[in-house]
């Protein structure tokens, strides 16, 4: 490995570095997004659904009252269910578009950084690194301007 760190490698470190924080930020609205999607749902049904405790214990009068006892739906408890139904609908769209363009933009940010570490590595071996030096180099470090210490395994 050589000291000789071109520009060139430094200015696409600092894009991959950037490009990691624009990652870091979709994971978290991904999942934002998928707690909104979850909280939505609940307030359909939670906790046992009275199918699943008929389907275990039978069509025992005692399973279906204890089933039905609660019947543990935000929605079929609201004064007006209809609305409440509408608004959890619309919560869940809202929530699975939220985590579609999400998904969709990290999938493209992937392709880009793929693309972007081939470019870094071959800027790394043009200035005599080898590729598994420069697959291994810290991007963050390589990203500053600050001269860089490197390690020789």
């Amino acid at each position: 490995m050589t000291d000789t760190i071109p520009d060139a490698a430094r200015e696409l470190a600092a894009r991959l570095a950037r490009r990691f924080a624009r990652d870091a930020e979709l994971a978290t609205r991904l999942a934002d997004a998928q707690a909104r999607l979850m909280r939505a749902n609940e307030r359909l049904w939670w906790g046992l659904h009275p199918d699943g405790v008929t389907a275990v214990y039978g069509e025992h009068p005692a399973a279906v009252d204890v089933a039905f006892a609660e019947h543990r739906s935000e929605v079929l408890g609201a004064p007006d269910p209809l609305a409440a139904i509408q608004r959890a609908h619309w919560s869940i769209g809202g929530a699975f578009n939220a985590y579609q363009a999400a998904a969709e933009e990290r999938r493209q940010l992937a392709a880009e950084i793929g693309e972007l570490i081939r470019e870094f590595v071959d800027a790394l071996v043009a200035a005599g690194w080898t590729e598994q030096e420069a697959r291994n180099a810290n991007v963050h470090d390589l990203a500053t301007d600050q001269p860089t210490t490197l390690r020789r395994d």
